[in-house]
């Protein structure tokens, strides 16, 4: 049987996930709030050379703290960082957090992306916005929102193209739900040289994002490496991050292997990835709400649909982004041929 899509094919197909996007249009950034609706199992895994993170050493699994209240994924750069505070700030508001002799104290880990020279204005004067953009987003979380050039994603770019926020989702067949969210901002290229084609191509459910498939015959140009400001600063302005969720039952170790495997969706989708330029990291979230704990013969399975999931969410960032004013690249859809 082929895995489906779950019924919004987006990352809150997966049962106690919630997603808030918060944007600033003049800035050309934004941040993008994963809210858990109870502690969740979590793990990390970051394969970039350039990361910007905020407690993702907890998540070790031989450390004390198992479970995650929130993700945050920012725009920023090192100032994104400041957005976990405000989806702190917001959880704190409303009672969710381990109690601390009654005061509520959440776990929210989150990753930056460098967004800085995109086009956008960012004069913003002695303290940036990130604080008061991740509280945004985390008021909004809900089942359905939107994806392409939103939230963390307003203002990513690629090797050619915008980039953007994506999300994907597949229901396997013995009922477990797999989730995919990307912030979409690498160094190298979504798709296979100068044509339209996606390099996930292979594993698009329908047409989710054009149904192109890949190009035949490969153009002479497939394995050149195509990178972003090749000829200028290629070290400040990447990064993809992301979070791969479940309904599965994990233990924390189990949410690090599931970081590892989508790591292979980068793979599968951008070209190349994990440079020493790119801070690429992947969260993990199990919510444990399907009662399922994978057995060792659908193991295989269970990791490979992370990646074919992971690389569906990319494609379907970079697709649905659109072409805004000021922009300095363009948006996938404004390409021919």
């Amino acid at each position: 049987m082929i895995p489906r899509p779950g019924p919004r094919n987006l990352i809150t197909d997966v049962a106690g996930i919630r997603v808030g996007n918060a944007s600033d249009s003049r800035l050309k950034s934004g941040v993008t709030a994963i809210v858990c609706d109870w502690p969740t199992v979590a793990g990390v895994q970051i394969l970039g050379g350039a990361p910007g993170t905020r407690e993702t050493d907890l998540l070790d699994p031989h450390n004390l703290v198992e479970h995650v209240h929130a993700i945050t994924l920012s725009g920023g750069s090192a100032f994104g960082l400041d957005a976990a505070s405000g989806v702190v700030a917001w959880l704190r508001e409303h009672g969710i957090g381990f109690d601390v002799r009654g005061t509520p104290v959440p776990i929210v880990p989150g990753a930056i992306l460098a967004d800085l020279h995109n086009g956008g204005d960012k004069d913003w004067g002695r303290y940036g916005p990130y604080r008061e953009l991740g509280f945004e987003a985390a008021a909004t979380a809900a089942l359905d929102f939107a994806i392409g050039s939103t939230g963390a994603g307003t203002g990513a770019l690629t090797a050619g193209v915008k980039g953007g926020l994506g999300s994907a989702s597949v229901v396997l067949p013995n009922g477990i739900s797999i989730g995919a969210l990307a912030a979409i901002n690498p160094v190298g290229s979504v798709t296979v040289g100068q044509t339209r084609h996606f390099w996930a191509a292979p594993f698009e459910i329908g047409d989710e994002f054009g149904g192109l498939g890949l190009p035949s015959p490969l153009p002479a140009d497939a394995q050149r490496v195509r990178l972003k400001y090749r000829d200028t600063e290629p070290a400040r302005t990447h990064t993809t991050i992301a979070v791969v969720a479940t309904d599965a039952v994990l233990t924390s170790a189990g949410a690090k292997r599931l970081a590892m495997s989508a790591h292979d969706g980068f793979a599968r989708a951008i070209w190349p990835a994990h440079t020493p330029f790119d801070g690429d990291l992947v969260f993990a979230l199990a919510t444990g709400a399907s009662g399922i704990v994978p057995m060792a013969d659908q193991a295989i399975d269970f990791y490979a649909h992370s990646a074919s999931t992971m690389a569906r969410a990319i494609a379907r960032g970079v697709f649905l982004a659109t072409a805004e004013d000021g922009d300095i690249m363009p948006a996938w859809s404004s390409l021919h041929g």
